[in-house]
């Protein structure tokens, strides 16, 4: 695959391996707001993370996710970056175009490999065009170009960047971009004191529903506790590896992440993971993968090895919304589905990406489609929205 290309003003670099570039320069682009001493904004984009998926195997030959990051070069200085990949097949994306895929190939084309802008197996919306500050604009427009030449130059069928802010979908949809819009359920801190608080705005029969799971999900026999930095050992990972792998059986077939990025994750990744764990008789025996951002907590894997009711809920959930109350965060994502999520006070909420054909009858094909797929997704997020669990004002309320 061809490794560079150049825009009207900047340098576009191709990188097979974040070997090729300094940990300083990727930051300064992915997370600038850490030089005040705080968690970055979306701890999945920072070096040390993708660094992790790299290093352990997790992505690289022979798992479909082919390393070629982006970086885009002013003067020699790095100003943007982004994590681009070749895909050989459409897993661990979360956002579905299976149905392209088939349709592309019945046409006769061949729809993989693509290029794909997002972070290996990770739902959870933040910025994909890593932009240092001041270059916003620029440097987004640098790295759109660059992957479109790539894809061009090599023949590709498809551009696409997944779960990136509502901003870049906007600004990307002006550069030429198609626009997606899908949906997820995100739980929104409403300036809550504590669970009590919380459960104070939802109807009577919700709250009353939530303290009955509750408490049968604490009555499992154990205890549960939430682990971060050096409170986290190894033999915490030894028993998540197991509850991974139960998951990623059911699941996907099998786990995305090798058991190397979890050794690295103790190395490297502490501070950014809240880990749940719950231990019955003196054995973990379930627990739950969460990362810190600096406003939201974001959901990503469960696993256990005894069922016990309601559990799932209380791990993910609930112990969830109790460590972004006491952090005054601003949201929990939870990952990716789940209608179940909304009666536990998680309200539909839209997603959005980006992508790009070169081909254009297939493009207009997939115009078309996703205007019409907007529409449903709005008014399913309406519909779902007025099935929420919180308490309806009443017209005094109101006033």
């Amino acid at each position: 695959m061809s490794d560079t290309s150049q825009t009207d003003t900047l340098e576009v670099n191709v990188l097979s391996s974040l070997d090729a570039i300094t940990e300083e320069a990727w930051d300064a682009c992915a997370c600038p707001e850490v030089a005040d001493g705080g968690p970055p904004h979306d701890p999945f984009t920072t070096y040390r993370f993708l660094k992790a998926l790299e290093d352990s195997g997790s992505v690289g030959p022979g798992t479909g996710w082919d390393g070629h990051y982006l970086a885009a070069e002013a003067a020699g200085k790095t100003i943007a970056v982004a994590p681009l990949y070749a895909k050989g097949h459409s897993q661990g994306e979360y956002i579905f175009d299976h149905s392209w895929a088939h349709a592309y190939e019945r046409a006769g084309g061949r729809y993989y490999p693509k290029l794909q802008i997002a972070v290996p197996f990770t739902p959870a919306t933040g910025r994909r065009f890593l932009t240092a500050p001041d270059h916003a604009l620029d440097g987004m427009s640098a790295l759109i170009q660059g992957a479109v030449q790539l894809a061009s130059n090599n023949g590709l069928s498809s551009l696409h960047a997944t779960f990136c802010t509502e901003a870049e979908a906007v600004a990307g949809e002006k550069m030429g971009l198609l626009r997606r819009i899908t949906q997820q359920f995100h739980w929104l801190n409403n300036d809550y004191a504590d669970f009590d608080g919380f459960l104070a705005s939802l109807s009577s029969r919700k709250r009353k529903a939530i303290r009955k799971e509750r408490a049968r999900a604490q009555a499992f026999g154990g205890e549960i506790v939430t682990l971060t930095g050096a409170d986290i050992e190894p033999e915490h990972w030894d028993a998540f590896w197991r509850f991974y792998q139960d998951t990623g059986a059911r699941k996907w077939g099998q786990p995305y992440l090798t058991r190397t990025f979890f050794d690295i994750a103790q190395e490297r990744l502490r501070d950014d993971i809240a880990l749940v764990m719950c231990r019955r008789e003196g054995r973990w025996v379930a627990g739950a993968l969460n990362f810190i951002g600096r406003e939201t907590l974001f959901g990503r894997y469960w696993g256990c090895v005894e069922h016990h009711p309601c559990l799932h809920f209380e791990v993910c959930y609930y112990q969830a919304i109790d460590f972004a109350i006491a952090r005054g965060m601003a949201r929990v994502e939870a990952g990716a589905q789940g209608e179940h999520k909304l009666a536990r006070g998680y309200l539909p909420t839209q997603t959005h990406s980006l992508h790009y054909f070169p081909e254009p009858g297939f493009a207009d094909a997939v115009a078309r489609y996703l205007e019409a797929e907007r529409e449903a997704v709005d008014e399913e997020i309406e519909i779902l929205t007025a099935y929420g669990p919180f308490r309806k004002e009443t017209p005094q309320e109101q006033e």
